[in-house]
């Protein structure tokens, strides 16, 4: 999972920081900030708004691979920097969807746009919540989703900034509300089933 291409420029750009006393809490904490504040620039609704949010997103996008690489490379990995990674990658990218469905209230959406909005955060966050209960079950390693050259399913946020900027975020909004709802089905029952062959194996070497 972490030999995608924006993994490898991560770490390229962070290995001058080792020893610099940043650590990748910083990076996550950056990556907050401006996550946050692209949100706030999409839910204006405005074309200043959309620009600054749509730039802010793509930076806060690579500061998610950035934390991790620091912390790979520079031996500073720990429990509780990736359940606080984990917490900031959860949320944020989850309001990006809210406050995409707020900044869109006066687009053909209408105001069903802000409810659009709500559904894919929450799908999202199921995504994510799911996504980790099944690796934590399946064991050191296992991945969900894996990638393939070079790319990870995890690189589509970059394309949400060029999505901003074009003004394709209404249709796109629709789409990964239904997705995001559907994948958060797939990965419930994977990890269900997952669970009943764990316990038959369990009941077997009983």
């Amino acid at each position: 999972m972490n030999d995608t291409w924006t993994h490898a420029a991560a770490r390229w750009m962070v290995r001058p920081l080792v020893g610099t006393g940043v650590t990748p809490n910083h990076l996550t904490t950056l990556r907050l900030i401006t996550g946050v504040a692209a949100c706030i620039g999409i839910a204006l609704g405005a074309p200043a708004g959309a620009a600054w949010g749509g730039a802010l997103w793509l930076a806060s996008a690579f500061l998610d691979r950035a934390d991790g690489e620091l912390a790979r490379i520079g031996n500073m990995m720990s429990a509780a920097g990736h359940r606080y990674d984990y917490q900031v990658d959860l949320w944020v990218n989850s309001a990006f969807f809210l406050a995409a469905g707020v900044g869109l209230r006066h687009s053909w959406l209408g105001p069903s746009a802000p409810l659009v909005g709500f559904e894919a955060a929450m799908a999202m966050v199921a995504c994510c919540w799911l996504s980790e209960v099944y690796e934590k079950l399946s064991g050191p390693g296992v991945r969900i989703w894996n990638g393939g050259f070079g790319f990870h399913l995890d690189d589509a946020l970059y394309l949400l900034a060029p999505i901003v900027w074009l003004g394709w975020l209404a249709p796109i909004l629709v789409a990964a509300a239904v997705c995001s709802t559907l994948m958060a089905g797939v990965i419930l029952v994977r990890y269900l089933g997952l669970r009943r062959r764990l316990h038959r194996v369990a009941a077997a070497g009983a």
